[in-house]
């Protein structure tokens, strides 16, 4: 559905690189910096700060699009739906880590079922105001659904590659939203390399984690929408499961953005950085003082959408963490998988692994003194656990049985 608002004001001045601070023209399809680092769009906040205020913003529809002069749009989006997610209260976590109040993001909630669709709605939207007509992805199951789903929707022709253990339930929706979707024979950033290789040979968009600058731009309304559920306010930590981080480093943006246009105040929560223990570069690199991550080797967890053995925006998510007094932190599968369970039975709330991985490090993170009693804590949920595959016994019932037997 295209939305039917024609004004679009676009207060983009231009993109600059997340490294050196160059400039670059954002009239024109961009993809990286010549330095090989994430660009990042920059908006006439000054500008905005004189038309925007937050009893417009609350004025308006509760979807992405309701920032729309925080958003590069160059034209009316074609739109799935994307309304807001509820912020679903955990009396349990709260009560047993004696916490002031835990929250859930549930992001399940958006189209094709996870976070992804913020992201790619914009990517898509944008390549399609620029004639790209040919999008690939490498993908461990949710952002390919994604990018299946907005260019289908959009008219561009889409490719996803794959991790050969991908979950078939994603293998399946890729290809049954219209993607021509192929099994690699290794890990996310094997598929990575496959995709750069055909940009790079002129057969398609590299639409990639952070290879170009617009998936951060939809992610980063996750922070705005955030702030505005909360009543202008910020939880005092939030857990983010962290593979290529596009969704901490674009909440950290929309915070400073909100920040310039004096819609909130210099107040940030701790950003917690949540990993698998056998694929934790982030952790490691945090805990050795580095601003880059080494490739991790031999990625293996149960929670496939932080299985990324390296992140090309590393240092910027390590400098969030480190800019908000956060920390970075893994945790077992095991852990990740008793959460899950555990939230699902007392809560009602079927997380998928990424999602109980933010659980299991709360959890952990009370135990170590890391995260203060009495906090105002939030988890983000990324996907619906509709997607995963749920281990619980069923038990088998005969016509002619007792029920007394039970």
């Amino acid at each position: 559905m295209q939305l039917s608002e024609s004004n679009h004001p676009n207060q983009v001045t231009h993109l600059e690189c997340s490294a050196t601070g160059q400039h670059y023209p954002a009239d024109r399809i961009q993809t990286i910096s010549e330095a090989g680092k994430p660009l990042l769009v920059r908006y006439d906040l000054p500008s905005i700060k004189k038309i925007l205020t937050r009893e417009q913003l609350q004025n308006r529809e509760p979807t992405l699009w309701r920032y729309k002069e925080l958003l590069p749009l160059r034209a009316p989006p074609i739109s799935l739906g994307e309304t807001f997610t509820p912020l679903i209260e955990s009396k349990a976590l709260s009560q047993t880590l004696n916490l002031d109040q835990v929250l859930i993001k549930d992001e399940g909630r958006l189209p094709t079922g996870s976070f992804k669709a913020r992201g790619l709605a914009l990517a898509v939207n944008l390549a399609k105001s620029f004639g790209v007509g040919k999008m690939a992805i490498p993908t461990n199951g949710n952002a390919g659904s994604a990018l299946a789903a907005y260019c289908s929707a959009v008219g561009i022709e889409s490719l996803c590659f794959c991790p050969s253990d991908t979950p078939e339930v994603n293998l399946q929706e890729m290809a049954f939203y219209g993607a021509k979707t192929f099994k690699v024979n290794g890990l996310i950033n094997d598929c990575g390399k496959i995709v750069k290789t055909g940009a790079e040979q002129g057969l398609w968009f590299d639409t990639a984690t952070l290879r170009e600058p617009y998936r951060i731009e939809g992610k980063k309304t996750m922070g705005f929408e955030l702030v505005d559920q909360m009543h202008w306010e910020l939880p005092d930590v939030i857990l983010y499961p962290t593979g290529g981080g596009t969704g901490l480093i674009g909440m950290w943006k929309a915070f400073d953005e909100l920040e310039a246009l004096g819609l909130i105040g210099k107040s940030r929560p701790k950003m917690v950085a949540v990993q698998a223990e056998h694929c934790a570069p982030i952790v490691q690199a945090f805990e050795q003082g580095l601003d880059h991550a080494e490739p991790w080797a031999n990625a293996q967890t149960a929670a496939a959408g932080i299985r990324v053995p390296v992140a090309l925006g590393d240092f910027l998510i390590l400098k969030a963490v480190r800019d908000s007094a956060g920390f970075a932190t893994a945790v077992s599968d095991a852990a990740i998988l008793k959460a899950q369970a555990s939230i699902a039975k007392t809560e009602g709330i079927l997380l998928c692994p990424e999602g109980a991985a933010t659980a299991a490090a709360l959890i952990q993170e009370r135990k170590s003194g890391r995260i203060k009693s009495g906090s105002r804590v939030l988890l983000f949920n990324c996907a619906t656990g509709l997607k995963y595959p749920m281990p619980a016994p069923i038990h088998r019932f005969d016509n002619h049985q007792n029920l007394a037997e039970l």
